[in-house]
């Protein structure tokens, strides 16, 4: 995340086609570690029945910079002052205050729940013994090494749906203030960005409630399937509707279908992964599903261009959106059981 943040901050020096393709090639090589770090990291502190929903906090985060950074941006990027425009401006502040956060996570974060001071010795050993048992029996029924989870069926197609997620996300994320910008008639801005925010507030509520939800019925795919269709009708909507009230309220449902679900496809590779083929095989699907969102704004552009339509894009990645619900449902049995430890119970 330091890394992260110093590359973002060195964007504001992106004067040339050149300089701007090297920092984002860098900005790849930063931000690849660290999702997959993270998702992995959390397997070491929660057992399978409550990380749904300690993902969904985690994911609560990308709302929240959106709600507030969505502001921030705009409201800088209207900043000119010692030699700088705005758009400096913005990757300057941003990029910092992303590696200060970093710098403070280094120093606060524990490796493992061995590690935690902060936990009495019962809740130590008793924490660490249900992470033990988990890991025991996913190296038993999963593959064993970094090499078998990049080349494990259920692991592509694992990769597959988180494809087409990340193609809802980015389709509708990069266009999303400019989308708002044509909905009210204004420039992207302040303002612009204070409505931006108001999807963002929506997809929070998704991913604190959704995970809680399908933990609660243990039925995790079915509810990823129906947050998807959510999702995917919100995406069509919001360029179906000629009322803008309408169309932001369809946009609302498109950001609290794609956030709100991933917390709850993570629980399917965390499920069913272990040990060192848990990194690779999370790294893997990550970096897969983030060609997807290599993707979907070219797929956008060729789909408004090849039927003439500014609408043509959004109907499409509804379409693949729906594909990605279709294909939870098939999950659903593939799905490898997971142990119970702490709930004395079978989970799905």
């Amino acid at each position: 995340m330091i890394s992260w943040g110093l590359v973002s901050a060195a964007m504001m020096a992106a004067h040339s086609t050149t300089v701007f393709y090297v920092l984002r090639f860098l900005l790849g090589v930063a931000e690849a570690g660290f999702f997959p770090g993270v998702i992995y990291f959390l397997t070491q502190w929660f057992p399978t029945q409550a990380r749904a929903r300690v993902i969904g906090l985690f994911y609560c985060g990308a709302p929240l910079a959106f709600i507030f950074g969505s502001p921030l941006s705009g409201l800088l990027l209207e900043m000119e002052g010692f030699g700088l425009r705005g758009w400096q401006w913005m990757f300057l502040i941003e990029g910092l205050l992303a590696t200060v956060v970093g710098i403070w996570a280094f120093w606060y974060l524990d490796n493992r729940p061995e590690d935690a001071a902060w936990l009495t010795p019962v809740e130590r050993s008793t924490l660490s013994a249900a992470i033990a048992q988990e890991n025991q029996y996913k190296t038993a029924h999963g593959p064993h090494s970094v090499l078998a989870a990049l080349t494990n069926g259920r692991v592509l197609f694992l990769s597959a749906i988180y494809f087409l997620i990340q193609m809802s996300v980015y389709g509708v994320v990069f266009y999303l203030p400019s989308q708002v910008a044509g909905l009210l008639g204004q420039k992207v801005g302040f303002k612009v960005g204070l409505v931006t925010a108001i999807p963002w507030v929506c997809a929070l509520s998704a991913a604190f409630l959704i995970p809680r939800l399908a933990e609660r019925r243990q039925q995790h795919a079915v509810m990823a399937a129906l947050t998807l269709v959510v999702c995917a009708a919100g995406i069509a909507l919001s360029v179906a509707s000629t009322t803008p009230l309408l169309s932001l309220i369809a946009l609302c449902f498109a950001a609290a279908g794609f956030i709100g679900v991933q917390p709850l496809f993570w629980t399917f590779p965390t499920a069913y992964l272990g040990g060192a083929a848990a990194a690779g095989g999370i790294a893997l699907i990550n970096s897969l599903g983030s060609v997807g969102g290599f993707f979907a704004p070219n797929a956008r552009t060729w789909a408004e261009q090849t039927f003439a339509s500014t609408k043509a894009g959004l109907y499409l990645l509804a379409g693949t959106t729906l594909v990605g619900a279709v294909l939870f449902l098939t999950l659903r049995e593939r799905r490898a059981p997971s142990v119970a430890v702490a709930a004395g119970r079978p989970s799905e």
